[in-house]
């Protein structure tokens, strides 16, 4: 096992998110100079046809120095979404009975077949 897997395993303090097929931690962890950053890790399930599963791990290390910085961004962030849309969630994922609504857009078949007039008469015996 590689030092750095090593490294990994030793968590000081966890949460963790479970939110539908996605399962988020929150790990703070201490770096070789025992000084401490925290992972975020998004692990999402996938099922494959023959009911087997895996998972696919995304992570972010954040560090003391970004800690403000980044509380800051995913607040006015946050703060955004929820102000334009509310908490109501409305993906089709996550409600059953979601409808999406298409544009849909009536052409005669003047508009779908091309002005005939427009095109260069050709006499084929000329070729």
């Amino acid at each position: 096992m590689r030092e750095n897997d090593m490294l990994e395993k030793e968590e000081i303090f966890s949460k963790v998110l479970r939110a539908g097929r996605r399962t988020y931690f929150f790990d703070v962890r201490a770096t070789k100079a025992d000084d401490y950053y925290i992972t975020i890790t998004e692990s999402k399930k996938f099922t494959e046809e023959d009911g087997s599963f895996h998972f696919k791990k995304h992570k972010i290390y954040l560090y003391k120095e970004d800690f403000s910085a980044f509380a800051e961004i995913l607040g006015d962030m946050t703060s955004y979404v929820l102000n334009h849309k509310g908490e109501e969630v409305i993906s089709e994922r996550h409600q059953k009975d979601f409808k999406k609504e298409y544009a849909t857009e009536k052409v005669t078949a003047d508009e779908a077949l091309p002005n005939i007039s427009s095109f260069t008469d050709i006499d084929f015996d000329d070729i």
